[in-house]
């Protein structure tokens, strides 16, 4: 990792330092969760009530979260009619824009930067990827500061299709 990668994750993790490390846990509601997507348009986890939301941080230098992206783009377009959200929040600093707009040229579910977005509630991001599973009737069902194995489409089916089935 570059020494600008290096010193723009201690920056991050500084000015992270206030946030609780463990926000929430499976079983508990989510805490509230609002972003300005890249494409403009506002993200509310308040107001997805009754979808399932797959909530996960990601950086664009980050090679397991990129690893991650294409099964989550693949489930999304297999089940985005059943109900399931994704929000991919950018944790890159701004001057790589321009990379996490290039990534995510490659996937449609909506994706916002850090800096446009208010998580507080979920607690300090402390690794990546971290993913957040929230059933549709907004309860934490999969934690993601516990260190899972990666997100696969197996692992998705697992944990999201009995969410997406349960009304």
């Amino acid at each position: 990792m570059s020494a600008k990668k290096l010193l723009s994750l201690f920056v991050l993790c500084c000015s992270l330092i206030c946030l609780p490390v463990w926000a929430i846990d499976v079983g508990e509601h989510a805490p509230n969760l609002t972003a300005k997507t890249l494409n403009g348009e506002t993200f509310d986890l308040q107001k997805e009530a009754n979808q399932v939301v797959i909530v996960n941080f990601w950086a664009s230098w980050c090679e397991p979260c990129r690893e991650e992206m294409p099964a989550m783009e693949t489930y999304y377009q297999q089940h985005k009619g059943e109900g399931l959200k994704i929000i991919a929040i950018s944790m890159d600093e701004p001057e790589d824009d321009p990379m996490v707009h290039k990534v995510m040229a490659h996937y449609s579910y909506p994706a916002a930067f850090q800096r446009d977005a208010d998580f507080q509630g979920f607690g300090r991001v402390w690794r990546m990827p971290m993913t957040y599973v929230i059933d549709r009737q907004g309860v934490v069902r999969k934690d993601g500061s516990v260190g899972d194995p990666k997100i696969d489409l197996p692992l998705l089916d697992k944990l999201v299709t009995p969410l997406l089935k349960a009304h």
